[in-house]
């Protein structure tokens, strides 16, 4: 569910050098992966000290959970602004349905944030695989909020096929063209959308 990589409005809050050591793992993180990016190489290209980093970051799990809420935080600011910008529930369906497909189509995209990072760290009781766990459940809650908006039939079970096709769709995105991937995705949000319906009906 993220893109290469998105972060959020809350990072302007942040002192300068924990700004500049989130973007930069962020960066690493996301396009390196979690394990083979190490802390010398994020402090040689941040170009701050290792004292500067665990004073803001004590361990580099302290670092990867926040290289993840980062990018929950970003997601959950743009799927605001895409609400916003519809009037009807279909249509904000349709509307984070692009925004993901825009975001599998983008320069440097090598699949989702989470999904990789619950792959690097399957154990449920790691803070990693809990910091993915939140932001799933708030991405599937959310899209039941939007298709129980619809007033049409099972919005849990659409929902859920939704976050399937998306993740289906994140996942073959970085090994293949990504265009008619994405084709095939707003296709399955579209077959979703009409079936239900006719459900309704």
């Amino acid at each position: 569910m993220s893109r290469p990589i998105v972060l959020s409005a809350s990072l302007r809050g942040m002192s300068e050098a924990r700004a500049r050591l989130l973007g930069t793992a962020s960066r690493l993180f996301y396009s390196e992966g979690l394990h083979s990016v190490g802390i010398d190489r994020i402090l040689s290209t941040a170009g701050v000290t290792r004292a500067t980093l665990y004073r803001h970051f004590p361990s580099k799990d302290d670092l990867l959970v926040a290289y993840l809420a980062q990018a929950d935080d970003a997601m959950r600011e743009r799927v605001a602004a895409v609400r916003a910008r519809q009037t009807t529930p279909d249509e904000k369906v349709r509307a984070v349905s692009q925004l993901i497909a825009d975001d599998i189509q983008s320069t440097g995209f090598r699949g989702c944030a989470f999904l990789n990072a619950a792959a690097e760290y399957p154990e449920p009781a790691h803070p990693v695989h809990q910091a993915v766990q939140k932001h799933r459940e708030w991405f599937l809650a959310t899209m039941t909020e939007l298709f129980s908006d619809t007033g049409k039939p099972d919005a849990d079970a659409a929902a859920q096929h939704f976050v399937m096709l998306r993740d289906g769709a994140m996942a073959a995105g970085c090994l293949s063209d990504p265009k008619p991937i994405c084709e095939t995705f707003l296709r399955g949000v579209e077959g979703l959308l009409k079936y239900r319906s006719r459900q309704a009906g």
